[in-house]
């Protein structure tokens, strides 16, 4: 069964996982989120900087966010396997 974990114990290595963050209304959402190292932005092309690596959703079809997430949910088929 899924269940909740700190932020800190996400992966970070670019997989989808769904997280757990406040918006600015303090609404507890949950999305699938992604995080972005500055290192793998880069490597796409544009023009980023450090304040663009983190967690980042997409709030409707095609607008992404950078979120500060809480929590993330694990416990998915692939935690259980483990």
């Amino acid at each position: 069964m899924p269940r909740t974990q700190p932020i800190d114990t996400a992966p970070m290595d670019g997989r989808k996982v769904r997280v757990v963050w406040t918006d600015m209304d303090g609404q507890e959402n949950e999305s699938i989120g992604q995080y972005r190292s500055l290192e793998k932005m880069r490597g796409t092309g544009g023009d980023w900087d450090d304040s663009d690596a983190g967690w980042w959703v997409f709030v409707d079809g095609s607008t992404q966010k950078k979120i500060s997430p809480h929590a993330w949910i694990g416990g998915g088929d692939d935690d259980e396997e483990n």
